[in-house]
């Protein structure tokens, strides 16, 4: 697990018909569940004052970005841990695996605890793993797991490739079982190669059979996702939203679309195949058009009535509302025909909507969906209830043409998903923005205009788990300030809590450099960011800090294009030439394979003893997913506050929302939303109970009480007043004394202070499987 080792801030909703229950620990399965916040099974720290226990021994849900979780009294349930990143670190991974005790699984309770991941991460099949990206690995399973293909090699054996490892899945039924123990993605593949059964259709079965799941947090929260995977929880799972500081942006994602005109394009491509393929099965298998449209016309889809074949199932419903998903398709787009002629209506309008806000009379537009459906039916005749259904009609049309390659039809599954969202939330407070922007890319001279269908409502997508779940945990170490996220997603929080870390020493030390050596005033905000004088301070301060610095340094800054921009000044003024006097240097790129490398080569660096600093960027690749340990991070710095572009039309637009419906003011927001990225940026550094690290804000903004005082606690708690309003030559020597000090060898017995002692985790480990049993 790549969470932070300190205390977590956290949440917990519950219905009124749950128990109230706060928080348990992964491996706590037992009759009162306990959850330690921020706790690392490594270090098993001390729950005292970090712990909250149900009343009652009812059955709890946990939802987590990392995990989820389901436990009954008497009974074993599966529980669930949902992973926003899917993201294999070998160095945190090597210890994970099968943990088995003579067949009983984690600490011989018989527990079940699986990973799940897309097939490109579980895939074990020689060919398709040969495949680049994900979308052909996609394709190329479908084309040899598909309902369909399995028909033609059962009539006609040999006349079609099918992958060994589903037959076999298939072949041995619901009789397959994984042994008792927790499974990471690789120990899955192992174990899924030693049997010669496929593992991700094998993890995808055993979900109603495991204890814990962890899988990501578009299982949740996008409807599209989450009707395949997460549907057959039940209502007593405790559902874990782990690392959960960006959880309204996931949320927000989940039900936005933008379209452009190559995707237009190829959108117009995928009708003329479709269309093309109608006429063809028509031709020759008009059966099996007529029994798709006897269907549609009973509703039996829509209803869930029709069974599917799971690896058909590649789209999903993508609304939330049960009028609509209950309803049957309207009888005007219900022949496949009939269908795309409606869609090509559709993307024709869009594409004269991109074309008159491009042209030279063009310019930003925003609209409710009201007004743009008003429009659309206005120009094209289309009516909107046809328009519900055009993502669920589309998926089954898919199916029904058998086609196995579903990613060239991505650009004319966005259209049908742009339009279903549009006619389902049209009506009512607006809760969503279209925007149209004449130019969507930030590259100069490129002209790309976009249709953006932007949700303005976190809480639409995670209000069905709060209504279906009797507990949901919402949990990481950057919820600050916590009593903002109720608001965000519309909830009644059971529990809410901030905690300290639990430490032995002072190991992380917060500093607010304010000034450079020449007590000129430092800062990246607009009007200041391309002074000189702050520009040459910012890299003096970094030089003198990586000399007295041992081993890896990151520092990040906040955007792409002000980094670039720094970091040539730098170059010519000759700092860079200074600063690889005392460490190499790596950058963070927008490439994920370069950005790969660098890291690679400045962990080389750090092992050798040469030491590196990393230039990376608040919200990117490096800030939220990548662990400094040890020696890689002694220190981060923060150069500036990581606001969001202001200027853009969708944050004003979900500014203008919040202000409105949740009086939450615009500036509060963007306070909260900049504080929460250095939280995560700083956090990077300390990553056990024998870490330690140094936490640098460059900017003088930070000395500001609205700022400083919407940090995490456990950061807070460590942030005196000798460590404010730092000149760059004071917090040297602040920097030297904390070196000084955290260079002493550990007190074993202070570090033994904080954790668990053996009785007491034999006495957990008892209970637990008194309990499954």
């Amino acid at each position: 697990d790549d969470d932070d080792d300190d205390d977590d801030d956290a949440m917990i909703s519950q219905t009124e018909n749950a128990s109230q229950v706060a928080v348990a620990a992964v491996a706590n399965v037992t009759e009162n569940p306990i959850m330690t916040q921020g706790m690392d099974i490594e270090d098993s720290v001390r729950p005292t004052t970090n712990t909250y226990t149900s009343s009652s021994g009812a059955s709890t849900t946990i939802s987590d970005e990392n995990a989820t979780s389901t436990t009954k009294r008497g009974q074993k349930r599966p529980r669930t841990y949902n992973r926003r990143k899917t993201q294999s670190n070998k160095n945190t991974n090597a210890n994970l695996g099968p943990i088995s005790n003579h067949g009983h699984g984690a600490g011989g309770s018989g527990v079940l605890a699986l990973c799940l991941s897309s097939r490109r991460n579980m895939c074990i099949h020689e060919r398709v793993l040969q495949e680049s990206d994900r979308e052909a690995v996609d394709a190329a399973c479908r084309s040899m797991t598909a309902s369909w293909v399995i028909e033609k090699a059962q009539a006609k054996p040999g006349s079609i490739e099918t992958c060994k490892y589903y037959d076999k899945f298939q072949s041995a039924g619901e009789v397959t079982s994984l042994p008792s123990g927790v499974y990471d993605l690789e120990e899955l593949k192992l174990w899924g190669k030693d049997q010669g059964i496929c593992p991700y259709y094998l993890t995808r079965q055993a979900i109603n059979h495991a204890n814990i799941l962890v899988f990501n947090y578009q299982y949740m929260l996008d409807p599209k996702v989450a009707k395949m995977v997460s549907k057959e929880l039940e209502a007593e799972s405790i559902i874990v939203f782990d690392e959960a500081h960006n959880i309204d942006s996931v949320c927000i994602e989940a039900l936005s679309v933008t379209i452009n005109e190559r995707a237009l394009e190829q959108a117009t491509r995928s009708l003329g195949r479709l269309s093309s393929e109608v006429s063809r099965i028509k031709a020759t298998d008009n059966q099996r058009l007529q029994l798709e449209y006897s269907n549609l016309v009973n509703g039996l889809i829509e209803q869930g009535l029709l069974e599917q074949n799971p690896n058909d199932a590649a789209l999903a419903g993508n609304v939330l509302a049960p009028d609509v998903l209950n309803e049957a398709v309207p009888g005007n787009i219900r022949r496949a025909e009939h269908f795309i002629g409606f869609m090509k209506k559709l993307v024709e309008h869009l594409k004269i909507r991109l074309h008159n806000v491009a042209g030279p009379n063009g310019g930003v537009q925003s609209e409710t969906p009201l007004a743009f459906l008003h429009r659309l039916m206005n120009g094209t005749s289309l009516e909107a209830k046809p328009l519900r259904f055009a993502y669920s009609r589309l998926n089954s049309l898919l199916r029904t043409l058998q086609v196995s390659n579903l990613d060239d039809f991505n650009s004319l599954s966005d259209v049908a998903d742009f339009a279903t969202l549009l006619a389902t939330y049209s009506e009512g407070i607006p809760k969503f923005a279209v925007i149209l922007e004449p130019n969507g890319t930030t590259i100069p001279g490129v002209t790309d205009p976009v249709i953006q269908l932007a949700c303005l409502d976190s809480s639409l997508a995670i209000a069905p788990l709060f209504k279906r779940f009797g507990s949901v945990i919402i949990t990481s170490g950057t919820l600050s300030p916590i009593d903002l996220y109720p608001k965000l997603l519309q909830f009644e929080p059971k529990v809410s809590e901030s905690l300290n870390m639990s430490t032995f020493r002072p190991c992380i030390r917060p500093l607010v450099i304010t000034r450079g050596s020449d007590q000129m005033a430092i800062s990246t905000k607009f009007d200041d960011r391309g002074d000189m004088g702050v520009v040459r301070n910012y890299g003096a301060m970094l030089v003198e800090l990586c000399a007295c610095i041992p081993d890896g340094v990151v520092a990040f800054f906040t955007s792409y294009s002000y980094m670039e921009g720094i970091i040539s000044e730098w170059d010519a003024m000759g700092i860079l030439r200074q600063l690889t006097k005392h460490k190499l240097v790596f950058i963070e790129t927008k490439d994920v394979v370069e950005t790969t490398l660098a890291l690679d080569n400045f962990r080389r660096a750090c092992d050798s003893g040469r030491g590196a600093v990393f230039l990376s960027v608040a919200r990117g690749k490096v800030s939220e997913g990548i662990n400094f340990d040890r020696h890689y991070g002694r220190a981060v710095i923060m150069f500036g506050v990581p606001f969001q572009y202001t200027l853009s039309h969708i944050l004003r637009a979900r500014l203008e929302y919040l202000q409105t419906h949740y009086q939450i003011r615009e500036q509060d927001f963007l306070n909260f939303d900049a504080l929460r990225q250095t939280s995560q940026c700083v956090g990077r550094v300390i990553r056990s109970k024998t870490d330690y690290g140094l936490m640098i804000l460059a900017d003088s903004r930070y000395n500001r009480s609205d700022k400083r005082s919407k940090l995490p606690k456990w950061i807070l708690q460590f942030l005196s007043e000798a460590y404010l309003n730092l000149s760059t030559d004071t917090a040297i020597q602040h920097v030297r004394q904390f070196l000084r000090v955290m260079g002493q060898p550990i007190d074993q017995e202070a570090l033994q202070s904080v954790l668990l002692p053996l009785d007491e985790i034999e006495k957990l480990t008892s209970t637990v499987i008194t309990d499954s049993n």
